[in-house]
């Protein structure tokens, strides 16, 4: 065995010890990821992955900054360097990583959780953090326990597990998190059909560990708990219609430790649910119709959500809201498509609140293409929201009634031969959001115009691109008016006859007019290179220099001029330690790699 040989085996050993010590100590460093998790796998792939495989990268990035202003803002030098190493254990990935940043150190190692879901035929075991297909009035949320699955026509599941950690930091500590409780649940789901005709039952039991926060938190937050069933369905009567729907109550304490309610129809589902004075019962339901014909398509939906609707088994949940909506598509000529949609939604559905807001949205738009060479597309998008009476009665001067539209139009042109490629495209949008409450002052009325045009040059022989674009913005408020213009040059190309060394540029003018206000012109010009040697040692390197200037008469001469400029040098380079591939792989023997 040679000496490079024996070193990088002494590598291997520390990096398979640091598997089980590292995780064992409380923290390294200044950070801790607990986003990572240590294992997401089947055992049907951890029975094709490779045994071992060690891999990783090591680098540096280092940029210069200077102002003409001054440092104030910004370090005129900022280093950083880093090291990442990532072991697959049968394709079970544990990540660690080192992060040192101008005297910033962190260290990240992967957060322990576990998740195996073996299968066998249209059976489906779940262990450690899995997620099971539920109703999505009811759960849409991982669980850290157990589960079980059977598919096909006849189908059913049923799980019990953790739904969240406790979040239970000392009280006293002015940077506590916000505390949660640890809460559980259990389900299970049953259903028969295909995917055109077919119905679905769901129930989910969530509840809050009373003591899993300290006595402290408890007294600011409430322990909650919640019963949720659900039914989904969907029927194809003919080849062009069909149906969708869904349907969920949701019982929810907002507080378990509060007194039960006693009476002999609740008292018979005390065994997985006690009603309590802080107890609600709501309803969420959606229903749609599809309809499909030749070069059309259609659909129809509503969706109510009553007010105070909650599930612990979502993450979210927007409720007091009901919408009726419409959309619809078509092909004319086998090149024109069109599309449109109409929605309005309001809340207040118990009239409860004082005042009742409802929103409509539409929208229209068109596309074709004329030959090879000319592509068209155009659209508008409206939005009204409209206040009116509730409990209370609104006050003219203050209603809400609000519209906005929006126009656009996007044609582009390419064509190219042998020699050259050319693009050009053209941009135009036009937004109106105005105020129409006939006392409004117009203070908070927008029109906005913005208008685009760029071209594309492919020059073959060279192997290089050209991109020109110039853009015009500009916004109307009330007394007010700005406008910006941008002309921006780029290109790019790769050399060597591997292409592993690749070049940019780029160039940018912009002008700001802020009318009676500031005049601002400013450019900059950008310039990178990337090399790739033996491929895994990369170097980059980029220098970028701006210039602003407040072009305004009156500007100071401590503002007449801003100049920046950057510069940054990085390397990469990356690893392979080890590598124990599977026996049945002829092609790559198991060993270490002697790269």
């Amino acid at each position: 065995m040679s000496k490079n040989q024996r070193y990088r085996k002494y590598i291997v050993y520390i990096c398979t010890a640091a598997v089980w010590l590292i995780p064992s100590f409380g923290g390294v460093g200044g950070g801790l990821s607990r986003a990572q998790s240590l294992s997401q796998h089947t055992i049907a792939n951890i029975a094709k992955s490779d045994p071992l495989i060690i891999t990783g990268a090591i680098g540096t990035q280092n940029t210069y900054y200077h102002s003409s202003i001054g440092d104030g803002y910004r370090s005129p030098w900022s280093n950083t360097a880093f090291v990442n190493l990532n072991i697959s254990l049968y394709g079970i990935s544990m990540p660690f990583a080192f992060y040192y940043s101008n005297n910033n150190t962190s260290f990240n190692f992967p957060h322990l959780s576990f998740h195996i879901d073996p299968t066998y035929k249209n059976w489906r075991g779940h262990f450690g953090r899995s997620n099971m297909a539920f109703s999505p009035y009811i759960m849409n949320m991982s669980f850290n326990g157990v589960g079980l699955e059977y598919t096909g026509k006849l189908r059913f599941g049923a799980f019990y597990g953790q739904l969240r950690d406790a979040i239970n930091d000392d009280p006293t500590d002015p940077r506590a998190r916000k505390p949660q409780y640890k809460r559980m649940g259990w389900g299970f789901k049953v259903g028969y059909g295909s995917n055109s005709n077919f119905i679905d039952l769901y129930l989910l039991r969530a509840y809050d560990k009373v003591n899993s926060i300290s006595d402290e938190w408890q007294q600011k937050i409430s322990p909650q708990e919640n019963i949720a069933v659900a039914v989904k369905g969907g029927l194809t009567p003919f080849k062009w219609l069909s149906l969708r729907g869904n349907l969920a109550f949701s019982a929810f304490s907002s507080d378990r430790r509060a007194e039960r309610v006693y009476s002999d129809k609740l008292d018979r589902w005390d065994k997985i649910f006690e009603a309590r004075y802080t107890s609600l019962m709501r309803l969420a339901t959606d229903v749609s119709a599809n309809f499909m014909f030749k070069g059309f398509n259609a659909s129809v939906y509503y969706k109510m959500v009553q007010p105070d609707y909650t599930t612990l088994g979502l993450y979210y949940t927007s409720n007091n809201y009901q919408s009726l909506g419409i959309n619809a598509s078509t092909t004319l000529f086998k090149k024109i498509t069109l599309s449109a949609n109409f929605s309005g939604q309001e809340d207040n559905i118990t009239r409860s609140q004082l005042y009742t807001t409802r929103g409509f949205v539409y929208s229209a738009s068109a596309s074709t293409s004329i030959g090879d060479h000319l592509q068209l597309a155009a659209g508008y998008n409206g939005y009204r929201q409209v206040q009116s009476d509730g409990k209370g009665h609104v006050n003219d001067t203050t209603r809400v009634d609000r519209i906005m539209h929006s126009l656009y139009f996007t044609p582009s042109l390419s064509f190219d031969n042998e020699r050259l490629g050319n693009t050009f495209s053209f941009s135009a949008s036009y937004t109106q959001n105005k105020d129409l409450n006939r006392f409004a002052t117009g203070e908070s009325d927008v029109k906005s115009l913005a208008l685009g045009l760029s071209h594309g040059l492919d020059v073959k022989a060279w192997e290089m691109m050209f991109t020109t674009s110039l853009s015009h913005q500009q916004s109307d408020g009330y007394k007010t008016r700005y406008t910006s213009d941008v002309l921006s040059l780029s290109t790019g190309r790769s050399f060597l006859k591997e292409k592993n060394l690749n070049t940019s540029a780029s160039f940018n003018l912009v002008y700001n007019n802020i009318e009676n206000l500031q005049k601002m012109l400013s450019f900059g010009a950008d310039l990178s290179a990337t090399y790739t040697l033996a491929k895994v040692h990369n170097f980059n390197f980029a220098v970028g220099f701006n210039k602003y200037s407040d072009t305004n008469p009156s500007a100071d001469m401590a503002s007449m001029g801003t100049t920046e400029f950057t510069a940054s040098l990085g390397y990469t380079y990356t690893f392979t330690l080890l590598e124990l591939k599977r026996k049945a792989e002829k092609s790559a023997p198991a060993g270490i790699n002697d790269k």
